[in-house]
C-alpha cells in the first residue's frame, strides 16, 4: 500500500482544490438584511392592498324561532289562570266591553222661573223673636288698667365715677402695678377728658418711656386740661412694675374726676 508523504505533489492538489475555511455572516448582517425584507414586505402590502370598506354580508334564509298564539287550545290549557281571569273570548269579557248607550232626553223645561215672593215687614220677625226671648246680661268693658302708684325702691347711682381712677390696656395689663397711684380731684367747673399715657417698661419693671398720646375726638380734645395731663405724665413716668423677662408696652388711661371749684380758685382753675 503506498503512503502518502507530506511533500507529494498528489496531497498538495487536494489541499488547492478544497480550500479556505469558510466562514458565516455576522449579526448585524443578519440583522440588516431582515430589516430590508420586513421594510420591502410592508411597502409591498402598501402599494398592493386593497382598501375596501367592509360591508356586511346580506343574511339569507335562516331558520327563525317563533313563539305559538294563545288561539291554541292545547296550550291554553297549561294555563293556571284560564278559569280565574277574564279572557278576550269568554262571555264575561265580551258583555263588559260594551258600555251602555244612554240617550239623552228628547224634552226640554219650557216653564219660567216662579219667584217667591218677599215681604220687607217680615225680615226681623225671627230676630225679634230671638231677642224678646233671650235677655243678654249688660256689662260694663274695663279696658284700661287700675293705675298702680310705687315708688323706686333702689335710687339710681350716678353714671359719673366719684373719684378718679386709672387702668391699663394692652399687653402691660399682664405685669402687676408696684407703686401706688396718687389720683387727684381736679377743682373744675367742666368735665376733664381722660389723659392717655403710652409707656414702656423694661425688664427690671422700671418705665423708660411715657408719651401723651392725643385724642381722636375732636370734642374730646378740647376738654383736655393741660395740669391733668402732665400729672398723668408724672404718675406714668414713676409708676413701677413687677419684672418680667421682656420689654412691655401698655396703655395707662387716667379718668379724672372733678368738684365744684371754690370762690377762691374759680379764676385759677380755668385753662
Amino acid at each position: 500500500m503506498n503512503e502518502l508523504r507530506a511533500d507529494s505533489p498528489a496531497l498538495g492538489l487536494a489541499g488547492a482544490l478544497q480550500g479556505p475555511p469558510r466562514q458565516g455572516w455576522p449579526l448585524n448582517r443578519w440583522l440588516i438584511l431582515i430589516a430590508l425584507v420586513f421594510a420591502a414586505h410592508v411597502g409591498l402590502l402598501f402599494m398592493l392592498g386593497a382598501r375596501k370598506q367592509v360591508v356586511p354580508r346580506t343574511t339569507a334564509e335562516i331558520a327563525k324561532l317563533k313563539l305559538a298564539n294563545g288561539s291554541d287550545e292545547l296550550l291554553a290549557l297549561n294555563d293556571p289562570t284560564l278559569f280565574a281571569l277574564p279572557r278576550p273570548g269568554d262571555f264575561v269579557t265580551a258583555i263588559w266591553s260594551q258600555a251602555p248607550v244612554v240617550k239623552p232626553p228628547t224634552f226640554r223645561w219650557t216653564e219660567p222661573p216662579r219667584w217667591l215672593r218677599l215681604s220687607p215687614s217680615s225680615l226681623l220677625t225671627v230676630f225679634n223673636r230671638f231677642a224678646e226671648t233671650n235677655r243678654v246680661a249688660v256689662f260694663a268693658l274695663q279696658l284700661r288698667p287700675p293705675i298702680r302708684l310705687s315708688a323706686p325702691s333702689q335710687f339710681v347711682a350716678s353714671a359719673l365715677p366719684q373719684a378718679s381712677t386709672m387702668r391699663i390696656e394692652g399687653d402691660l395689663r399682664q405685669r402687676r402695678l408696684v407703686t401706688r397711684m396718687d389720683l387727684t380731684n381736679w377743682p373744675y367747673a367742666d368735665v376733664i377728658a381722660p389723659s392717655k399715657v403710652r409707656v414702656l417698661v423694661d425688664q427690671a419693671g422700671i418705665v423708660i418711656s411715657a408719651v401723651l398720646l392725643p385724642s381722636n375726638n375732636s370734642l374730646e380734645a378740647l376738654s383736655h386740661y393741660d395740669a391733668a395731663d402732665q400729672r398723668a405724665l408724672e404718675l406714668a413716668r414713676t409708676a413701677r412694675f413687677a419684672p418680667a423677662p421682656h420689654l412691655t408696652i401698655g396703655e395707662m388711661i387716667f379718668t379724672w374726676h372733678t368738684v365744684p371749684p371754690s370762690a377762691t380758685n374759680s379764676s385759677a382753675a380755668l385753662p
